[in-house]
């Protein structure tokens, strides 16, 4: 049998403690450290991840709903007045036969209608160093630094509608690609 001998509120030179306050110093000290958990991390458990969203990461805009062919940083390099530029993009064909891109800029109704071949599993660089001519697009009546509605489509699929930005050649990698 173990016996306490209590003097002055110490029992064996400890404080004696109220019979069940130590469990509510426990379940209280928990609630504290959940709370405390909670609110450190409460907006990172109901916020989207940012390496799980979509974009372009260049000055161009990707193109992936287009069908067959996929554009990559597709762009338009325009002189100052922006009366013309240059179609820039990387065009992506990754099936066994040559794709036809059709390109209509202003939107499905425009006047300004491009049509590209792509040749089976092939990469086509439009304005690169070891690629491809850029491609003139006359009368854009666009400036630089607006945005410009293209429709993109190939093959059997429906095609999708994206904004494509208008550049100047003010940077030095963009001064060669403006017309």
């Amino acid at each position: 049998m173990i016996s306490i001998h209590r003097r002055n509120g110490f029992a064996n030179g400890r404080f004696a403690a109220a019979p069940g306050s130590r469990g509510r110093r426990l379940v209280a000290s928990l609630a504290m450290g959940g709370a405390l958990a909670l609110t450190a991390t409460g907006c990172a458990m109901i916020s989207p991840q940012a390496t799980t969203i979509s974009y372009s990461a260049a000055e161009g805009t990707n193109v992936v709903g287009a069908g067959p062919v996929q554009v990559r940083n597709a762009q338009i390099v325009a002189n100052e007045d922006g009366s013309e530029g240059n179609f820039v993009a990387a065009l992506v064909n990754d099936t066994d036969e040559t794709q036809t891109l059709n390109i209509d800029f202003g939107g499905e109704d425009s006047d300004i209608s491009l049509t590209v071949r792509v040749p089976a599993d092939t990469v086509l660089s439009l304005g690169a160093e070891d690629g491809e001519e850029p491609i003139l697009i006359e009368d854009l009546d666009t400036m630089p630094g607006a945005y410009i509605d293209a429709y993109f489509q190939s093959g059997d699929a429906e095609g999708e509608l994206v904004s494509v930005p208008v550049l100047d050649g003010t940077l030095d990698y963009l001064t060669a690609l403006a017309p």
